[in-house]
């Protein structure tokens, strides 16, 4: 059959979200279309083994970006999930709303319909949480959310940390406390594995007949006729496949791939297409532009004690915590490396948190050791310091007009000085909480940046040298009105009939947090859009009676 209603390409953690909730109607055909294959495979199902799949091609479209100006020209790792599920099969699992300002935020830059009590119960939706349900959260959704197991992960000494040097607890940075030192929470299920969207909302609607995926499948444009998408062009296993949609086209490539193939359709800055000997069946200015990422400075330490992660490392514990995980669903490889999840203001007068410290209880390049065979790493710890709100902007085009080629991302990280301004006291900031007790008992020498570098042109130097990214790219088809908007308020792309963006790719701002949690709400809402349901109704718990949502 070539003929559905819904034509979903990408199933990635928008992606698997739309077939499962448009599929649910037994009177809707749906096609999802995915590049990548099964996510059934142990590295994306044990959740420590995402140290591996982020780097492993199999799983990965393993991109690069373009000489960065502000980083030494150098190219940026970008890797994003080639695989059922998309990057919430490869990504650290971190369950983050951002700050509720975020959403409140978008609201006010024209996005009618997103602020955060119109996208609480979404979130909401889409969520069973170890917390139960209230005001705050949903037990009841198909995605599973778990606290960190802070066993083995130096949690507590950071968490004692907090109050010595100044610093609020939060006991939920998804609820009224929205700044502080908090246990971290993944997307786990309860047996202890990934709660990728794949797993959580694909795998429960794969028995429809009325749902087809097909995997292994590049597409490689949108069909458009008289300004209406009518259907997609794939190929897969060396044949070209037409579709047609009788309802809508829905792009849920992500941040990178969505722009690419709008671009390849004739959708996009009229110039850039041109460049490549394509049509321009619609100029649109603003597609591939608005990239938004958040940047990432290491800072790392030493430990005075052999303490950290790499104890769970030696070759023998690995055998054993590996059986352990695929028997019981429990023990060190069934959680996260994160020692607690810091989300901080770099100057009291922010109305929100700026930076996010990833705290991490092992070195980044951890690796797997035994006497005599391997030797042991010197134990080290990070507290890179993650930048939740930049200002600067890059974009990507594309490198030629065939689909199978990579589009060329310039992150341009840095190109903004107050970003750097923020990355320096963040540098600071994390100093001086690993300096503090209890934490300074553990804490040794500095390796990066390195004790010796304190002023601001050296502490310059360092974050042009080693920063990276953290893997959430958003805005490049960003939703809004203006002459650079790709999509409207309802996901739509603008001078197209018949055609939506559901990703991180609409997101006009990047939210103060990973990704993954927003990226899914966007897909909820869009759901009920696109099948014309009402809206669930707004719910806003901070106007309740709590109102503590930041420190003083």
């Amino acid at each position: 059959m070539n003929v559905f209603d819904y034509v979903i390409v990408g199933a990635g953690s928008a992606g698997c979200v739309l077939a499962n909730r448009l599929s649910a109607d037994p009177a809707n055909r749906v096609l999802l279309v995915e590049a990548g294959g099964t996510h059934k495979k142990f590295l994306l199902t044990m959740p420590l083994g995402f140290m591996r799949a982020l780097r492993d091609p199999r799983y990965t479209w393993p991109y690069m970006s373009e000489p960065e100006p502000h980083l030494d020209g150098r190219c940026i790792p970008i890797p994003r999930g080639r695989v059922l599920g998309g990057s919430s099969s490869i990504n650290g699992m971190f369950y983050m709303r951002g700050h509720s300002s975020d959403y409140d935020q978008w609201r006010q830059m024209g996005c009618e319909g997103w602020s955060f009590a119109e996208v609480l119960p979404y979130f909401k939706r889409m969520e069973t949480s170890w917390r139960g349900a209230g005001p705050w959260h949903g037990d009841r959704g198909p995605l599973h959310v778990a606290p960190v197991d802070t066993k083995r992960l130096l949690h507590d000494p950071l968490m004692a940390t907090a109050a010595a040097a100044g610093f609020p607890v939060s006991p939920d940075l998804q609820a009224e406390q929205e700044e502080g030192f908090a246990r971290g929470e993944l997307t786990i299920d309860p047996k202890g594995r990934r709660s990728s969207t794949a797993r959580a909302y694909l795998e429960p609607a794969l028995g429809r007949p009325n749902l087809t995926v097909v995997t292994g499948a590049i597409t490689e444009r949108v069909v458009l006729k008289a300004g209406r998408a009518t259907g997609i062009v794939y190929r897969a296993e060396g044949r070209t496949h037409e579709i047609q949609a009788e309802r809508e086209v829905i792009l849920c490539g992500g941040s990178y791939n969505s722009p690419q193939l709008l671009m390849l359709s004739g959708i996009g800055p009229a110039d850039e297409l041109a460049r490549h000997d394509i049509a321009v069946v619609h100029d649109l200015p603003g597609v591939g532009k608005n990239l938004s990422e958040h940047p990432r400075v290491p800072v790392h330490f030493t430990l005075q004690r052999p303490v950290s992660f790499l104890n769970e490392l030696r070759f023998d514990k690995v055998a054993l915590g590996v059986a352990r995980w695929a028997l019981t669903g429990k023990g060190p490889f069934a959680s996260q490396v994160n020692s607690c999840n810091i989300v901080l203001r770099t100057r009291p007068e922010l109305d929100r948190p700026d930076i996010q410290l990833w705290s991490n209880p092992v070195r980044m390049d951890a690796q797997i050791w035994f006497p005599g065979v391997r030797a042991r790493q010197r134990d080290a710890i990070t507290a890179d310091v993650i930048l939740l709100h930049p200002f600067s902007r890059g974009q990507l085009t594309l490198r030629s007009a065939n689909p199978g080629d990579p589009p060329a991302v310039l992150l341009n990280n840095f190109s903004d000085p107050a970003d750097l301004r923020t990355a320096i006291d963040g540098i600071r900031l994390a100093r001086r909480i690993y300096r503090t007790q209890p934490q300074a008992a553990l804490t040794g020498e500095e390796l990066l940046p390195g004790q010796d570098l304190q002023s601001d042109e050296e502490l310059v130097g360092h974050i042009r040298r080693s920063a990276q990214v953290t893997q959430h790219p958003v805005g490049t088809c960003t939703m809004g009105h203006g002459p650079m908007a790709v999509v409207d308020p309802q996901l739509r792309v603008h001078g197209i009939t018949g055609l939506r963006v559901v990703d991180a790719s609409v997101m006009p701002t990047v939210p103060g947090g990973n990704t993954n949690a927003p990226t899914i709400m966007i897909a909820e809402k869009a759901c009920d859009m696109i099948l014309g349901l009402p809206a669930l109704a707004p719910e806003d718990p901070r106007v309740s009676g709590t109102s503590a949502r930041r420190a003083a």
